[in-house]
């Protein structure tokens, strides 16, 4: 129920499904999370927005780890709604 490291020689792993649940932010509880960018396609890039946001992201969300946030980072995790196969 967390995030952790794929298998070797594996590029793509499923996502489970996560529920998005609105609620008021003191009543979130604190965890340990990886800040993860959601991404259209797998390009991570866009056109800038007259907003100043790639056209390609669409959102973070705070996925459970047992690891650092700069473990994730250096390896360039992030989700995809759509593959380019």
């Amino acid at each position: 129920m967390e995030l952790d490291e794929s298998d070797p020689k594996v590029l793509f792993v499923k996502c489970p499904v996560i529920l998005m649940k609105p609620s008021h932010s003191s009543k979130v509880k604190d965890f340990k999370n990886y800040n993860c960018p959601v991404y259209k396609t797998s390009a991570r890039r866009g056109v800038l927005s007259t907003t100043g946001h790639s056209t390609n992201f669409v959102m973070m969300i705070r996925l459970p780890t047992s690891f650092e946030q700069k473990h994730w980072i250096k390896r360039g995790v992030a989700l995809l709604t759509q593959l380019d196969d």
